[in-house]
């Protein structure tokens, strides 16, 4: 199944998905160039909601260029299989090998990336169109992280997930994940 039938198969869970599940498949019917970092305006990303065994907290990153925590994930970089995406880029970042839970998409979100220098270049601001899903893994593993695209790794309590350490723009994400996983 591609990219686009996912998307169309995938079930909103509150207005913000079922606006932005709009946005992301107008999104793909407009550009042909929406898996790759070429489209300026914005482009699919990945990531992953991964939660203890016991539902009672998540893993979050230190992202360098959004200076907050935020859940794992990455750009799809041309790759059309965002699981497979996931899988490797919560690995890369976490040094975890978490279990998914769904291959189906968890949750959607249209998140801002502010204008920012990476690798000597300026990136102008544009948009992720990010799938989510949901994995599991072990809170007591050891956790690493690559220092050149974080500044750290950690579970936090469900309560610590839309605190003010994290990003600003994901606070109301996280919120949505866990209430989704609850319900």
């Amino acid at each position: 199944m591609n990219l686009k039938e996912q998307i169309e198969k995938f079930i909103p869970f509150n207005e913000q998905e079922i606006n932005d599940k709009e946005q992301f498949l107008k999104f793909i019917d407009t550009f042909d160039d929406v898996l790759t970092r070429d489209n300026i305006f914005g482009h699919f990303s990945a990531s992953a909601f991964v939660v203890n065994k016991e539902r009672t907290k998540m893993l979050v990153v230190y992202h360098i260029i959004n200076d907050g925590w935020i859940h794992p994930g990455g750009h799809a970089d041309g790759e059309e299989d965002l699981l497979a995406v996931t899988v490797r880029e919560v690995e890369e970042e976490t040094g975890l090998k978490a279990k998914v839970l769904d291959e189906n998409i968890y949750s959607i979100q249209s998140e801002p990336v502010k204008g920012h220098i990476k690798r000597g270049k300026y990136v102008s601001a544009h948009l992720h169109l990010d799938i989510i899903y949901l994995m599991e893994a072990d809170d007591n593993i050891p956790l690493i992280y690559r220092e050149e695209e974080s500044k750290g790794v950690k579970w936090v309590d469900f309560a610590e997930a839309t605190d003010e350490t994290m990003c600003d723009f994901v606070r109301p994400t996280h919120a949505k994940l866990i209430d989704k996983l609850i319900k």
